[in-house]
């Protein structure tokens, strides 16, 4: 199975990747259309995802005596870990979603975003100019508390694409090493997924990578025996990280914004090739104001 199209897979995925080379403003227009649609479905859905994502403090007397584990080499102790919360009440609720204006497939992959969607329609198909209906959809929960709550987001190197260099059959796609670059530090960043793909069916699929923020408040808490009173979702940001055509080879926003990638908070020890970079959203909002939108929730 692991060979059986590569030879064509070869083929028409350089030719896409040329196709894609020579005409960034297509693969713009893509990730706007589909950074818009998500946006303009989390705020039809806000008032859903807020009611669920909040039902997991008023579910507190049936976890609180197995609370998530605390994250972090010295966490603080007055909030709760809340990231499957929002990986649930928002990525899965979203993914559902979606359906409602893509044929979605759950295309199996090994590694990548909490979401992995296939979607096609009509609307791709045009701004693709015809060569293909399909985009390859990754869409990442990156929950945070107000202590954490920074204009930037963290991504893993299987969270990125890269510039997806296949030269020989059978040496398979391969990523240039990015850098992630600080005021005072820089490190090498392995990106890991490909710019795009070549399914089975010989369908090419962009990548278009979302990173989705929800942003959750700690009430002070009235009870000596919890840390809160609740963490109720406060804002849920959206932004579109670019594609690794984009960002390595043209507009090649990596050298227009050198810093658009900067380390992440991993400590030294950890394996080189899965070092994490923080997005900056100021600078993102600099390359176009679409790729970085919020949404404001009402409280209670």
């Amino acid at each position: 199975m692991i060979t059986k199209n590569q030879r064509k897979q070869y083929t028409l995925y350089n030719e896409a990747r040329k196709f894609c080379i020579n005409n960034p403003h297509i693969l713009i227009a893509l990730e706007e259309y589909l950074a818009t649609k998500i946006n303009n479905i989390v705020s039809d859905s806000i008032e859903s995802i807020k009611n669920d994502y909040n039902e997991a403090s008023f579910l507190y007397p049936f976890w609180k005596n197995y609370p998530p584990d605390d994250r972090g080499n010295q966490p603080i102790k007055d909030q709760y870990p809340w990231l499957e919360v929002g990986e649930h009440a928002v990525g899965v609720k979203l993914a559902r979603l979606i359906g409602n204006f893509f044929t979605v497939h759950d295309t199996g992959f090994p590694t990548g975003a909490d979401q992995r969607l296939v979607v096609e329609n009509e609307e791709i198909s045009k701004i693709l100019a015809q060569r293909t209906k399909a985009a390859w959809l990754f869409i990442d929960i990156k929950s945070v508390g107000p202590r954490d709550d920074h204009p930037h987001t963290v991504m893993s190197h299987n969270q990125i694409s890269g510039d997806g260099s296949w030269e020989q059959l059978h040496e398979g796609m391969q990523n240039s090493v990015l850098k992630a670059i600080g005021p005072r530090a820089e490190h090498d960043f392995y990106a890991s997924l490909p710019p795009l793909v070549v399914l089975s069916n010989g369908t090419f699929a962009p990548l278009v990578t979302i990173a989705l923020k929800p942003v959750y408040q700690m009430l002070p808490a009235n009870d000596p025996g919890t840390r809160n009173n609740g963490q109720p979702l406060s804002r849920i940001d959206i932004a579109c990280i670019p594609n690794g055509l984009l960002l390595t080879r043209s507009p090649n926003y990596l050298k227009q914004y050198p810093c658009l990638l900067f380390p992440g908070k991993d400590d030294k020890s950890k394996n080189p090739l899965k070092l994490r970079a923080r997005v900056s959203f100021d600078l993102l909002k600099k390359i176009a104001p679409w790729r970085v939108q919020s949404i404001s929730v009402s409280f209670p």
